[in-house]
C-alpha cells in the first residue's frame, strides 16, 4: 500500500455515501430519546462515530466489492471504484473504532463488530450478501437493534450487559422492523444486476409483488411493537404521532404497489429512492421530534 492510496479521490468519497447514514439516523435518535440525563458533548461524539465514519466505512467497503455499474442507493449512475476506496473504508473504520474508546471499551467493541459484519456481508470471501435470509438477518439485526442498544447504552453510560427489559428489547425491535421493512425495497430496482453478479437477495427471493408483501407485514409488527411500546410506557399519544408521520409513506408505499402491479418497469431506482427519502424524512420528523421534547 502506498501513502496516496489513502487519500480518497472524488470517486471514492461519492461510494462512501455519507448522505446514505441519515436513513440510518432514526434509530439514533430514537435511542437518543429514550436516554435521560444525555451529555452532550458525548452524544456528539457518538453520533459523529456512527454516521460520519463507521456508517460510511461500511458503504464504502460494499461498494468496493459490489463494483455496482447499474443505479445503487443515492448513485444513479455509480463512478468507478479505484484502490483509494479500499483503503480509506479501513482507514475510517480504524478511526471509528479507537475514538470508540472515548465513549467507552463496550462501545469501541460494538464500532468493531459492526465492521467486522459489514466485511462478511461483502468479502467475495463469505458474501453473506448472496444468500437471501442471512443478508436480511444480518442487516435487520445490525442496523436496528444492534444500533439502537449500543446507542442508548453508551448514551447512558449503562453496561450493554445489564440493563436488558422488556422496553429495551422492544425499541430495539421496533428498529430492526423498520429498517427491515426498507431491505427487500432497495433491492428491488437491482434484480437484473444481482442476478448477474450471483446475489441472491431477499427482494429476488420474494420477487416484485412478494417484496412489497414482506415490507408490508415488516412495518405492520413495527407499528404493533410501537404500540406496544408507548402503551407500557403510558404514553399513546407517542404512538398517535407515529401513525400521522407514517401516513404519507403508507400512501405512497401503496401507489408505488400498484404502479408496479401495473408494470414491473415502476420497480426502479427512481421510485425507490423516493420512498426512501420518504420514510426517512417522516421517521426524522417523528424521532426528532422525540428527542427534543424528550
Amino acid at each position: 500500500m502506498k501513502l496516496k492510496q489513502l487519500i480518497p479521490t472524488r470517486s471514492a468519497l461519492a461510494h462512501l455515501r455519507f448522505v446514505f447514514s441519515v436513513f440510518l439516523l432514526p434509530v439514533y435518535l430514537f435511542a437518543l430519546s429514550q436516554a435521560d440525563a444525555v451529555n452532550t458533548a458525548q452524544a456528539l461524539l457518538i453520533f459523529f462515530i456512527w454516521h460520519l465514519l463507521a456508517f460510511p466505512a461500511s458503504n464504502g467497503y460494499n461498494s468496493y466489492f459490489d463494483r455496482d455499474e447499474e443505479s445503487i442507493a443515492l448513485l444513479a449512475k455509480p463512478p468507478e471504484v479505484d484502490i483509494s476506496l479500499y483503503y480509506f473504508s479501513i482507514l475510517l473504520e480504524a478511526v471509528a473504532f479507537l475514538i470508540g474508546f472515548l465513549i467507552n471499551w463496550e462501545f469501541a467493541f460494538a464500532v468493531l463488530l459492526y465492521g467486522i459484519m459489514s466485511k462478511l456481508y461483502s468479502h467475495p470471501a463469505t458474501r453473506l450478501k448472496k444468500y437471501p435470509i442471512i443478508s436480511f438477518l444480518t442487516v435487520f439485526f445490525f442496523q436496528g437493534a444492534f444500533i439502537y442498544f449500543t446507542t442508548y447504552s453508551a448514551l447512558t453510560g449503562l453496561s450493554l450487559f445489564r440493563h436488558w427489559d422488556i422496553g429495551f428489547v422492544i425499541a430495539g425491535g421496533i428498529c430492526s422492523c423498520l429498517i427491515g421493512a426498507s431491505y427487500p425495497l432497495t433491492q428491488i430496482y437491482q434484480h437484473a444486476e444481482d442476478s448477474r453478479r450471483g446475489d441472491r437477495t431477499l427482494s429476488l427471493l420474494l420477487g416484485y409483488k412478494g417484496s412489497f408483501i414482506f415490507s408490508g407485514l415488516l412495518f405492520a409488527t413495527g407499528i404493533a411493537l410501537s404500540w406496544y411500546y408507548w402503551h407500557l410506557a403510558g404514553m399513546m399519544l407517542n404512538f398517535y404521532f407515529f401513525l400521522l408521520c407514517a401516513l404519507p409513506i403508507f400512501l405512497f408505499f401503496n401507489y408505488w404497489f400498484y404502479k408496479v402491479g401495473q408494470s414491473t418497469e415502476n420497480a426502479n431506482f427512481k421510485n425507490a429512492m423516493r420512498m426512501n427519502f420518504l420514510s426517512s424524512a417522516c421517521m426524522l420528523i417523528y424521532f426528532g421530534v422525540l428527542a427534543i421534547m424528550g
